[in-house]
């Protein structure tokens, strides 16, 4: 599956922004979809996963930051991201991998996903 992130940028701390994954794949409802992040000189860490049902899975750092979601029939994928901190500065990626929704729930790490965009660069500013 082809992914395409979009809304990425720089964003003052305490601010937010909403970045877009656009998929290209006929059975997009079946895949397990994720968002990761890189800093400058850090391994890619796991943000959120979704499941082709909807439920959700958070990193303990973004959890009651972020909010994923998915539209399985515009075959999109969001992140909203609200009280941004300096440290969520990365590089964000979306994922993808067909999967059951249960198991969706525990994937965690890159090696899970077998498909990724280009990335979006966001960067928050104190």
């Amino acid at each position: 599956v082809e992914l395409v992130e979009s809304g990425g940028g720089a964003v003052q701390v305490g601010g937010s922004l909403r970045l877009s994954c656009a998929a290209s794949h006929y059975a997009y409802s079946l895949h397990c979809m994720g968002w990761f992040r890189q800093a400058a000189g850090k391994q890619r860490e796991w943000v959120s996963s979704i499941g082709g049902d909807g439920r959700t899975t958070y990193a303990e750092s973004v959890k009651g930051r972020f909010t994923v979601s998915r539209d399985n029939a515009q075959k999109t994928l969001a992140l909203q991201m609200n009280s941004l901190k300096p440290e969520d500065t990365a590089m964000y990626y979306c994922a993808a991998d067909i999967t059951s929704a249960s198991w969706c729930l525990t994937l965690h790490t890159p090696n899970s996903f077998t498909s990724w965009g280009q990335g979006t660069q966001v960067t928050v500013s104190s």
